[in-house]
This record gives C-alpha cells, sequence and structure tokens, in this order.
C-alpha cells in the first residue's frame, strides 16, 4: 500500500545544509497498522509528510498503492490524496466556520456524494456527537473537535490514514477515549494506518513499530503485545 524507497530530504538553513531524512526504505502492506516513533527532531512528522504527498522529497520515491507520488506534480498528488486517504492531526484542522457537521460533510461532497449529510450525521453519531452536530469547533472542547476530525478522515471509507500526533493536545483520560475510537474505527473499516507519535502507549497500539532515530530507520519491528492484546 505504501512504499519509500531511499527517501532523502534535505533543507537548506543558515548553517547549511540539513538532512532530516537518510535513505529511508519502507513498505507498509494493506490493512497494517504501524507506529512510527522517535525522539523530537528524529524525523517522524516529515517521513509521514512525504509518504501522504504533502511534501516533496529531495531525493528517493513514495509509492502510494501504486501511484508514484515523486512523478506527480502537487495538483495529481492532491486528487490523490482525495481518492486515498484520511488524516487526523494534533491540532485538529477542523475549519472555524463550518459547523461539526458541515466539516464531516466537506470531503463526501467533493467526491459528488448526493447523500453527504446523511453520511456525516452517521459518523457524527458513530463517534458519539449527534447532539453536536450544528456546532462550530470553537463551541467544542479538544476532545470533541478531535473526534470530529476523526469523523471526517473516515468519512470518505479512506484506504490509508495518516495520525500525525493525534493525541498530543489532549489530556490524558480524553486521549485514551479518542485512541480507543480510532483504533475501533480503523478495525471496522480495515484502513491501513500509519500513526506518528512520541506516547509509547499509543504506538503499542500498532501491530508494527519503525523507530527513527536522526533520520535514520533503527528498528523496524512487529509488536507482539498488540496481537495477543
Amino acid at each position: 500500500m505504501i512504499e519509500t524507497k531511499n527517501l532523502v530530504k534535505a533543507v537548506v538553513t543558515s548553517e547549511g545544509v540539513l538532512t532530516i531524512l537518510k535513505r529511508v526504505s519502507l513498505l507498509i502492506e494493506p490493512g497494517e497498522a504501524v507506529a512510527i516513533v522517535g525522539a523530537s527532531g528524529s524525523g517522524k512528522s516529515t517521513l509521514l509528510g512525504l509518504m501522504a504527498g504533502l511534501d516533496g522529497a529531495t531525493s528517493g520515491e513514495v509509492i502510494l498503492n501504486g501511484h508514484n507520488l515523486t512523478q506527480m506534480d502537487e495538483e495529481q498528488r492532491a486528487i490523490l490524496r482525495g481518492q486515498l486517504v484520511g488524516f487526523v492531526f494534533q491540532s485538529f484542522q477542523l475549519l472555524p466556520s463550518l459547523t461539526a457537521l458541515e466539516n464531516v460533510m466537506l470531503p463526501i461532497e467533493l467526491k459528488g456524494d448526493p447523500e453527504a449529510k446523511n453520511k456525516a450525521k452517521q459518523l457524527l453519531e458513530r463517534v458519539g456527537l449527534g447532539e453536536r452536530w450544528h456546532h462550530y469547533p470553537n463551541q467544542l472542547s479538544g476532545g470533541e473537535q478531535q473526534r470530529v476530525a476523526i469523523a471526517r478522515a473516515f468519512a470518505t471509507k479512506a484506504r490509508i490514514l495518516f495520525a500525525d500526533e493525534p493525541t498530543g493536545n489532549l489530556d490524558t483520560a480524553t486521549g485514551v477515549k479518542v485512541v480507543d475510537l480510532l483504533f475501533d474505527l480503523n478495525h471496522e473499516y480495515s484502513t491501513t494506518l500509519v500513526l506518528v507519535s512520541h506516547d509509547e502507549r499509543l504506538a503499542k497500539r500498532c501491530g508494527r513499530i519503525v523507530k527513527l532515530v536522526a533520520g535514520e530507520i533503527v528498528s523496524d519491528e512487529p509488536n507482539i503485545e498488540a496481537f495477543s492484546a
């Protein structure tokens, strides 16, 4: 489903060239739940952004469901993301001028689905916000906003879900509930999940853990705890 080949990302700084990722090669099969872990600055979010086609690599390749992102322009990558990908971010990234319902409806409407409203309402019910659909993001708690973002991520039945520190702005108890919901839905939809986190408890919910140190993969192991849970 996702493959990176010798992926390099370098940026020019005032002190010279900074190499964030160093020849990262990774293969993620359909339906896998993979956690990418590492300290701050290890390149986790950069790798996720490249795999999702949100940014371009300095060299190397990213292949998403058979499509080589490195041979596409931004418009082509955006179209592919709309067809295949859902996102959950630490900062929620809801549109403030839209209600919870309208935020979830948006990606469904962009696909031309006339049932957008009904499908969005069903998803909000599924994430426990059936009574809050008419509220705007600033009227919702952080946990509620993240549940709206999760509903939006699954709205188009995306085949790949990228989650970047999805509990980073939540307290522990709320974060646990949000993670339970994320994995429940991921299981229901049989989505390929790539999750970036510095939280070991969250990573251990995934079937495979990839560790980055200074832009390089230092371990890539199946997570026995997840399979036995």
